[in-house]
């Protein structure tokens, strides 16, 4: 789904956390939120017809929560300047927002992660392992003109979620 490719699975799903270390949308601060999103597609992301469910972190203020959604479905950007508006131009039916806890873990040198959101989500990422020793793998993907990154780590992961937009994957690296 994300190496300008037809999927492999004939679908394209994707379970996303992220927090803002440091951060604003005009002038106001984001520093220390979180979000979270779930997102479905029928066929390949450029085909479109996907459906998304976005997460904000129950501390955010109404004027950061406004915000945080405003960059969540691709507003005020350019077109395909972030992941954010290509994936809000792929969705056509798009969930009611959650204000809710989120937890979420991050080792990126490690590899390793977890995101939850209680209902909604459960991933757990770890580094890729090699088949035969089973020791851990570092793997990287480089887009020198990538408009998601310009450098991924990649782990793999499993996610299972709930609620409108509902997503299992297995070992699934990203």
């Amino acid at each position: 789904c994300q190496f300008n490719a037809l999927p492999d699975k004939g679908h394209c799903h994707a379970v996303a956390g992220i927090q803002i270390d440091e951060g604003h949308h005009g002038e106001t601060v984001l520093d220390g939120l979180r979000i979270a999103a779930i997102f479905k597609w029928p066929g390949a992301i450029h085909e479109g017809n996907g459906e998304a469910i976005a997460f904000v972190d129950e501390k955010a203020t109404d004027r950061q929560r406004n915000a945080l959604l405003r960059i969540m479905t691709g507003q005020d950007t350019d077109p395909f300047a972030t992941m954010f508006a290509v994936y809000a131009s792929t969705v056509t039916k798009m969930n009611e927002p959650v204000f809710t806890r989120i937890d979420l873990d991050l080792d990126i040198d490690g590899r390793r992660g977890r995101i939850f959101v209680k209902d909604y989500i459960e991933t757990v990422g770890e580094p890729i392992r090699n088949k035969v020793t089973g020791a851990d793998s570092r793997a990287q993907i480089v887009l020198p003109n990538g408009f998601e990154y310009a450098v991924a780590e990649i782990g793999s992961a499993s996610s299972k979620t709930g609620g409108p937009v509902q997503v299992t994957t297995k070992d699934s690296y990203g």
